[in-house]
C-alpha cells in the first residue's frame, strides 16, 4: 500500500500543520488544501431543470485563481440530477409519438405531460455532460480536471477507502482539480442512522455529508459550503428576528431553530450544521456561505479565504469578549439610554472624564510610551504617524480642556426644539434634535481621538464603536477604560464600545443593520477605503486634506511669512496643513517672493514646482509630480496664478474642498475669494490650521467633514445630530381638512423656547 504522505509535493508546502482548526477567519489565508461543496441550489436553475451556467463559471473562475496561486482545490458538486432531468425532458419531447404530434400541429404539445422523472436514470443521463462542463469550464485557465463518483461503501470498506485516498492525492500532487459527487445512479435512499456522533462515523447520505467526510478524510485546511441562504441564522431566515450568525461555535446548537430545508438537495441547514461541525471535530475549518446572490457569488470564495466576512465561519475558539455584533447592540441600547439622560447628567459624564485624563496622566503616558517604543523597534510608522500617536503632558491638559468646553456647550444639544409650527386649532408641530443613533469612529495612531469623540458621543447621546490602530494599542485601551468609568456614574457604561477583535475595518463597514454613520479619522488611503467598503452606511469625512494658500499682489509683507510658516511648519502632518502655495505672478522676483523662499528653506521644507512656477525658473525645483498631492510632511508645492479668477479656478481643480486661504489687504479681492471658494472652510489672512473644532470652539470634533450635505467642515456636537418630528393633536383626523371638511390649516410659525446659554 502506498502511503500517501510521501508522495512528493511540485506546489508549495502545507503552510501548517494540519490537526486542529483555524481559530479565526484572518487565519484562512493560510489554507492550502481547500473543499468547495456545491449544493443543489448553487448548480442548479431555478426551474431545476438545468445549469445555472453564469454562476457556475464565476466558480470555476475562483478556483481556479486559488488553484493557480498553489492552493490545492477539490470541488464536491450537484447538478448531475437536474442536468440529467434537462436531457431526459428533452429526448421525451422528442420521441416517436412527439415527433408525429409535431407533423401534426403544435397544439397537441400544450396538452401532454412529462412524467416523472426516476432521480438515478436523471444521475446516469446527466453525470457526462456534468463533468464535460466543468472540463471545458476549466481548460480555459489551464487546469485540468477529473471526476471521482462515491458511494457510503467506499468509505465504510478499508481498501476502498485507501484507494479512494490515493488517487485524490495523486491527482492533487499533478495540480488536477478532483470534480467529486455521490453517484446517484446507483446509490440506496438513505436510511436513518447514528452518524454524525463521533469523528470516525459518518454516513454519505448527501453531498453535506460527503464533503464533510472527504475534508477530513483528505486532512483539508478549509471546507467552503455553498448554499442559497447567507450562511446560519438563529432563527429560519426570512422571520422576523432572524440573525445572521457570523460565527458558529460547538454546542450553540441549541440557541438556532432550524427551517426548511432547501428548494433541491437531500439536506437542510441542518445537515449541513452536523456535517461541519463533525469537519470542524475532524480539524478542518468550516465557512457555509451563500453561492447564488448575484452581487457576491463573483468573489464569495476568493473573500472568504481572504478571511473576509462571509457568511458563517464555525470555530472552536470562543472569544473572551462580546462579538463585535454584540458590541453594535450593546452602544445602540446604551445610546438610547444616554440620550434620556437629563442634559446635567451628560455634562457630568465628559467633566468627570476630563477630571480622569489629568488624574491618571502617569498611567496614560506610560502606556503610550509602551506604544511609541514598540512603533520604533518595528519601524513600522513614518515620522509623521509618529508624531501623532505620541502624548504628552500638554496634549493631555487641551484635551481635558476641550472635553469641559464640550460639557459646558451641551447643555440643551439634545432635544432642542429648532421649529415649532400651529398646523391647526389644538395641532402643533414640533421639530426637535435626537442622535444619530451608533457611530464608527475608525481612526489610526491618535489615540487622543478617543477622548474627544467620546466626549462629543455622550454629548449627542449617540451610541459609539470605537476601532483604533494596532499601532495605539495600549494608549487606546487605558483610554477607553476612562472612559467607562466615567460613563459608569451614571449606568451607561456600555454606551461606548472598544472593537478588540480581529475584525477587518472592510467587515465593519458591512454592519449596516448596527451602524448608522462612519466616520475615519486617518490617513487619506484610509478614508478612500472606508467610503470603498461601506455598503450602505453614509461616511462622514475627507479622503484628501489638500489645502492651499493664495498669496494675492495686495498681501501684507508681515502677514505673509507668519501665515505661511504656519500654515506649513507648526504641524505638516495634519490634514489642516498647507499643501500648495499659489502666488500671484506679479510677485515673482519681488523681495516678498524672496522672503517666503528664504522663510521655507530654514524651515527645511523640499520646495516642488508647479508647471506654470517651473517655467518662469532657470534652475528649478523638482517638478511636481501631481497638482493633487498631499504630502503630509515638510514639503509643498509652489505654483503661479495670473489672477484671484486663476487661484479660485485652480483651487476647484486640484483641490478637496478642505481649507483654502486668501491673504491680502484688499477687501473686494478677499470677498471675492471668500463668496467663490467652494471649500468647507475659507478663510481670510488666517492660518489653514484653524480649520479645527477645538478652535472653532467647538470643544473637539470627531472629523473634518467635506460632505456637501447634513455636516461640512469641523464636526462638533451639531454633525452628531438629526431631527424627528413630534405632532400633538387632539382627535385630529386628514379627513376633517378635505374640501367639505370642518377644519382648515393654519401653518403659523411658534416662538422657540429660549436656549439654556449658560
Amino acid at each position: 500500500i502506498r502511503c500517501w504522505s510521501n508522495i512528493p509535493f511540485i506546489t508549495m508546502p502545507l503552510s501548517r500543520a494540519h490537526g486542529k482548526s483555524f481559530a479565526h477567519r484572518s487565519e484562512l489565508k493560510h489554507a492550502k488544501r481547500i473543499v468547495v461543496k456545491l449544493g443543489s441550489a448553487v448548480v442548479t436553475r431555478g426551474d431545476e431543470c438545468g445549469l445555472a451556467l453564469g454562476r457556475l463559471a464565476s466558480i470555476v473562475e475562483q478556483v481556479s485563481m486559488l488553484q493557480n496561486q498553489g492552493r490545492e482545490m477539490m470541488i464536491v458538486t450537484s447538478g448531475a440530477v437536474a442536468f440529467g432531468k434537462q436531457r431526459l425532458r428533452h429526448e421525451i419531447l422528442l420521441s416517436q409519438s412527439v415527433r408525429q404530434a409535431l407533423h401534426s400541429g403544435q397544439s397537441q404539445l400544450k396538452d401532454m405531460a412529462i412524467p416523472v422523472l426516476e432521480a438515478r436514470a436523471c444521475a446516469a443521463a446527466g453525470q457526462s455532460g456534468l463533468m464535460a462542463l466543468y472540463e471545458a469550464m476549466f481548460t480555459q485557465y489551464s487546469i485540468c480536471a477529473a471526476q471521482i463518483l462515491v458511494t457510503n461503501l467506499d468509505f465504510h470498506d478499508e481498501q476502498k477507502r485507501r484507494n479512494l485516498n490515493g488517487t485524490l492525492h495523486e491527482l492533487l500532487r499533478m495540480n488536477i482539480v478532483p470534480i467529486i459527487n455521490t453517484n446517484d445512479a446507483v446509490v440506496p435512499p438513505p436510511e436513518p442512522n447514528s452518524d454524525l456522533q463521533g469523528v470516525n462515523v459518518i454516513s454519505v447520505k448527501d453531498n453535506d455529508s460527503l464533503a464533510a467526510r472527504l475534508a477530513v478524510e483528505m486532512k483539508t485546511d478549509l471546507l467552503i459550503v455553498l448554499s442559497d441562504v447567507e450562511g446560519l441564522f438563529d432563527s429560519p431566515p426570512g422571520s422576523d428576528d432572524a440573525k445572521l450568525i457570523d460565527i458558529f461555535y460547538p454546542g450553540d446548537q441549541q440557541s438556532v431553530t432550524f427551517g426548511t430545508k432547501s428548494r433541491v438537495g437531500m439536506g437542510g441547514m441542518e445537515a449541513k450544521v452536523k456535517a461541519a461541525l463533525w469537519a470542524l471535530q475532524g480539524g478542518t475549518s468550516v465557512v457555509i456561505a451563500n453561492g447564488t446572490h448575484p452581487k457576491i457569488s463573483g468573489h464569495v470564495i476568493t473573500d472568504i479565504v481572504e478571511g473576509k466576512k462571509v457568511g458563517t465561519f464555525f470555530s472552536e475558539v470562543k472569544p473572551a469578549g462580546p462579538t463585535v455584533e454584540q458590541q453594535g447592540e450593546m452602544a445602540r441600547a446604551g445610546g438610547r439610554t444616554l440620550a434620556a439622560l437629563q442634559p446635567e447628567q451628560r455634562a457630568e459624564i465628559i467633566y468627570r472624564l476630563a477630571d480622569l485624563l489629568t488624574d491618571q496622566r502617569e498611567e496614560i503616558l506610560l502606556a503610550n510610551k509602551k506604544d511609541l517604543e514598540e512603533a520604533e523597534n518595528k519601524g513600522r510608522l513614518a515620522l509623521p504617524l509618529l508624531k501623532r500617536l505620541s502624548l504628552s503632558t500638554s496634549k493631555l491638559n487641551s484635551l481635558a480642556i476641550g472635553l469641559r468646553q464640550i460639557a459646558a456647550s451641551s447643555q440643551d444639544s439634545v432635544g432642542r426644539v429648532i421649529r415649532r409650527t400651529r398646523i391647526a386649532k389644538d395641532l402643533d408641530l414640533e421639530q426637535v434634535t435626537v442622535p444619530i443613533g451608533v457611530l464608527l469612529v475608525i481612526f489610526e495612531s491618535r489615540p487622543d481621538c478617543l477622548p474627544q469623540v467620546s466626549a462629543l458621543a455622550v454629548a449627542s447621546g449617540n451610541g459609539l464603536l470605537l476601532k483604533g490602530g494596532k499601532e495605539a494599542a495600549h494608549s487606546n485601551q487605558i483610554l477607553h477604560h476612562l472612559t467607562q468609568e466615567a460613563l459608569s456614574i451614571h449606568g451607561v457604561k456600555d454606551a461606548v464600545q472598544l472593537v478588540n477583535t480581529r475584525e477587518e475595518v472592510e467587515d465593519l463597514c458591512r454592519l449596516d443593520k448596527l451602524i448608522d454613520l462612519i466616520i475615519p479619522r486617518g490617513s487619506s488611503q484610509l478614508v478612500r477605503n472606508i467610503q470603498k467598503a461601506a455598503k450602505g452606511i453614509p461616511v462622514m469625512g475627507h479622503s484628501e486634506g489638500i489645502c492651499h494658500v493664495y498669496v494675492d499682489t495686495d498681501a501684507s509683507v508681515e502677514k505673509v511669512t507668519r501665515i505661511i510658516r504656519d500654515s506649513k511648519c507648526e504641524y505638516p502632518a495634519a490634514c489642516n496643513a498647507l499643501e500648495t502655495l499659489l502666488i500671484h505672478r506679479d510677485l515673482l522676483r519681488t523681495p516678498l517672493f524672496d522672503q517666503i523662499i528664504d522663510m521655507l528653506r530654514v524651515e527645511q521644507v523640499k520646495i516642488h514646482a508647479g508647471p506654470k512656477f517651473a517655467s518662469y525658473l532657470t534652475f528649478s525645483p523638482s517638478e511636481v509630480k501631481s497638482l493633487r498631492t498631499e504630502y503630509g510632511d515638510l514639503e509643498c508645492c509652489i505654483e503661479v496664478v495670473d489672477s484671484v479668477q486663476e487661484a479660485v479656478e485652480h483651487i476647484h481643480k486640484y483641490g478637496s474642498s478642505h481649507t483654502d486661504v486668501i491673504i491680502t489687504e484688499n477687501e473686494k479681492t478677499a470677498e471675492f475669494f471668500l463668496q467663490h471658494v467652494d471649500s468647507a472652510c475659507v478663510f481670510w489672512n488666517a492660518s489653514t490650521r484653524f480649520s479645527d473644532g477645538y478652535r472653532f470652539g467647538l470643544g473637539a470634533e470627531v472629523g473634518i467633514s467635506t460632505s456637501r450635505i447634513h455636516a461640512r467642515g469641523p464636526v462638533g456636537i451639531e454633525g452628531l445630530l438629526t431631527t424627528k418630528w413630534l405632532l400633538r393633536g387632539d382627535n385630529h383626523v386628514v379627513s376633517d381638512f378635505s374640501e367639505h371638511g370642518s377644519m382648515k390649516y393654519l401653518h403659523e410659525s411658534l416662538p422657540l423656547p429660549q436656549r439654556n446659554t449658560n
